[in-house]
């Protein structure tokens, strides 16, 4: 979080870098931010991934939520990268606590241009291995996600659906379609198998169970995409959460933080629900959801059992604070401006051939949300 709330003045005027512990006022109000906080953030991470994965919730809420959700919490993402994450690290690592050599060198912006090119690299490695296996069954990956086609349809076997190393494709598309039609297709194969048909059948069987693996290699360039982006935004919430437990100004940085965590729980659940696993995967993005809300509160627990020894202005956590944080922002701006922004919109067939009006309230959607996060940095 900001060094707003990190460093204090001694009485003689000079800067207080925190040698003893952090600030123990509202003890109790700070225990039960741990619980407030974790219903927020549950609720905005779970939220949308239920609503698209539950029968009784996805009837009820109308698909204009789930987009203004997806496009909101885009912006939310962008802002943290930018607001929460950047301007942090650059005032943590340039912190008079620190030795002379911090403040003769931009560290914290390499540390996130390092962060960016990383991750570029990881997702490469990944999709092209990911493409080859895919070339090897006959089956062209498009890594805009516009498409995907077989080298041959006569065995009635739809393509694959295209999402490259990103975290979603063409959103209208339905969910599960392609798999239950590769699973049909499995299951008729087996069954001729079954009955006799051992010399068809067998080729038929391979060529099945080609495309499961093939689905699950396209399900891994999703699985990627978000755990790349839910490391970065932990690592935040991990020193969100043992900030809150001991700064000072607690009262309005806890109110702040409940917003910040809903709206980043939001973002990150809307990213969730719309991956497109096998049934079998169908259990990650709950987990994914789950493991968001509980970090920040984990951090607050964790802060408050180190209180007396741990200063958030102290030199050693200014260092480690702000390179993570640093570490965190490459992260969510590449994952924020690559994968949402490219993704959803520049590579979005739905977006490039849909109406104006859907186009304006989709980015109206994510300003809003970007706006509204870049507001909270006024505070926290």
């Amino acid at each position: 979080m900001g060094r707003r709330y990190q460093l204090a003045r001694r009485d003689d005027g000079g800067v207080d870098c925190g040698s003893g512990g952090g600030d123990d006022s509202d003890f109790h109000l700070r225990v039960a931010s741990i619980f407030i906080i974790l219903a927020g953030s549950m609720a905005g991470a779970l939220f949308p991934v239920l609503s698209r994965r539950t029968v009784w919730l996805s009837t009820r809420v109308p698909k204009s939520v789930f987009d203004f959700a997806k496009y909101f919490g885009s912006g939310v993402i962008i802002a943290t990268a930018f607001i929460h994450l950047l301007d942090p690290a650059i005032d943590e690592l340039n912190s008079p606590c620190l030795a002379p050599g911090w403040s003769e060198y931009p560290y914290a912006l390499a540390i996130a241009l390092f962060s960016i090119f990383a991750i570029f690299i990881v997702e490469i490695i990944a999709f092209r291995w990911g493409s080859a296996k895919l070339a090897r069954l006959g089956i062209t990956h498009d890594p805009h996600g516009h498409g995907a086609s077989h080298d041959s349809h006569k065995n009635g076997l739809s393509a694959l659906p295209a999402h490259g190393p990103g975290l979603g494709g063409e959103v209208d598309r339905t969910p599960t379609s392609s798999q239950q039609e590769i699973v049909e297709k499995e299951k008729d194969l087996e069954a001729n198998q079954q009955s006799g048909a051992h010399g068809h059948g067998e080729k038929h069987h391979q060529h099945g169970h080609g495309h499961e693996g093939a689905f699950v290699d396209s399900a891994g360039t999703q699985i990627i995409g978000i755990a790349i982006l839910e490391f970065g935004v932990l690592l935040h919430s991990i020193l969100v959460g043992l900030t809150l437990a001991v700064t000072e100004g607690f009262k309005v940085l806890f109110v702040v933080i409940v917003f910040h965590q809903t709206f980043e729980g939001l973002g990150v659940g809307s990213r969730l629900a719309y991956m497109e696993l096998p049934r079998r995967y169908n259990h990650i993005p709950i987990l994914g959801a789950l493991l968001y809300g509980i970090t920040t509160p984990i951090g607050i627990a964790v802060g408050l059992g180190i209180r007396s020894t741990y200063n958030p202005g102290s030199t050693t956590a200014s260092i480690v604070s702000g390179v993570l944080d640093a570490f965190s922002a490459g992260i969510l701006i590449y994952t924020g401006l690559v994968e949402l922004l490219a993704h959803e919109f520049l590579f979005s067939k739905e977006m490039m051939e849909g109406s104006n009006t859907k186009l304006a309230y989709a980015i109206g959607c994510m300003l809003c949300g970007c706006g509204l996060m870049a507001l909270l940095g006024k505070w926290a």
